[in-house]
């Protein structure tokens, strides 16, 4: 796809923080609403990062968990809130970043949240990631 579609939509319709990400290699594995419903439906098993192409906390994961995906062979669906609002609601996500692992096309477990940023804030670790994604590797990687 051009970079002008990713979202189905041209560019100067994207929100201004999106359209920052278009060339970024971090956020290039965008799923559309279309893409997620179907994998549902289907009853696939896979992961989904929920991000908001406007969070700062989102901005801090993404360029630490896009490559651990990477290097351990999980396709890491990204889905950007910011451009399909109606999300946060129909997926129960109250903050972003969120990394969801659906199993059969169900919720099995997720984890709300971005890398821990210092030792006084809340998230995680990426050895907290990495085990999220062993724990459902096998099954989960479409």
């Amino acid at each position: 796809m051009k970079p002008d579609t990713v979202y189905g939509k041209p560019a100067d319709k994207l929100f201004p923080a999106t359209r920052d990400i278009l060339k970024d290699p971090n956020y290039n594995n965008i799923m559309l609403p279309d893409e997620l419903n179907k994998k549902i439906a289907d009853k696939d098993s896979f992961f989904v990062y929920f991000f908001a192409s406007d969070c700062p906390h989102c901005r801090v994961t993404t360029p630490q968990l896009k490559p651990l995906a990477d290097d351990l062979g999980i396709n890491l669906h990204q889905f950007n809130l910011r451009e399909f609002g109606e999300y946060f609601d129909k997926m129960n996500i109250e903050a972003t970043p969120t990394l969801v692992y659906f199993k059969d096309g169900v919720e099995s477990e997720r984890m709300q949240g971005g890398l821990k940023e210092s030792e006084t804030t809340l998230g995680y670790s990426l050895d907290d990631f990495k085990a999220f994604f062993e724990k459902h590797k096998p099954e989960g990687n479409s």
